[in-house]
């Protein structure tokens, strides 16, 4: 198990459930590894030991069954299967191919989580803590949940509700290029406008208070052609 949570591998070939799925995982404590396809689970196993496998039924070039049949002949990790088909034989072959459950698509997220838990119970696994929802980085704490952000000395710095939301996706995924449209799905939904520039005034304002407060720290990197890198580690604070 991570440091962060157990570790669940989604293989799906659609990128919206993988993100969606993704996301809810990471807000419930997981740490997650997303894959599109049996070649890209093959590569994440190779590099890490998950705790639970989500897979979907229906994937390009070698199919759920398949790379189900193969994982059981050399691993016993737990395997949710998932399928947009309810005939009762996917479900029956798709258990004798050595799946521990599965779920129909289109499934609600709590009993996505409810299957997953299960599941880990079942492999011996210790109930996963609620997570912590505040961090720190730099010479700040940030407390997602009562909307608040501190400064080194404790004081609450003043950030309008775009800032406080932007700082909140780039706080939980550090380290990481984020392009305008990943930030303006996970900020203000689905239905935003991939050209809206609000991003990048949000990014400039939410750059100077930061200064302001860390002369120096350059929180915030702007990536050609990528997008924005939170650059300080983040960690959970009790």
């Amino acid at each position: 198990m991570s440091e962060t949570g157990p570790i669940i591998v989604i293989v799906d070939d659609d990128a919206d459930i993988r993100r969606l799925v993704g996301d809810l995982l990471r807000r419930e404590g997981f740490a997650v590894e997303p894959a599109e396809d049996a070649a890209a689970m093959d590569a994440v196993l190779a590099r890490t030991r998950p705790d639970l496998i989500v897979l979907d039924l229906m994937l390009p070039g070698e199919d759920g069954l398949s790379v189900c049949r193969r994982l059981r002949t050399t691993d016993t990790v737990p395997i949710l299967m998932l399928t947009a088909k309810s005939d009762e034989i996917d479900r029956v072959v798709g258990l004798e191919m050595g799946a521990d459950d599965y779920l129909v698509k289109p499934f609600g997220p709590r009993e996505l989580l409810a299957r997953i838990r299960a599941l880990l119970r079942r492999a011996g696994q210790r109930p996963l803590a609620p997570p912590s929802r505040r961090f720190a980085f730099d010479r700040f704490v940030i407390d997602l949940d009562a909307r608040r952000l501190a400064d080194a000395a404790g004081e609450a710095m003043t950030l309008t509700s775009g800032e406080f939301d932007l700082l909140a996706c780039f706080v939980q995924r550090p380290r990481r290029v984020l392009t305008r449209g990943h930030i303006l799905d996970w900020t203000r939904g689905r239905d935003a406008d991939p050209y809206d520039r609000t991003v990048d005034m949000l990014v400039s304002r939410l750059r100077r208070k930061l200064e302001a407060a860390s002369p120096g720290s350059n929180l915030i990197s702007t990536v050609r052609s990528g997008g924005y890198l939170f650059t300080a580690p983040v960690k959970p604070v009790p």
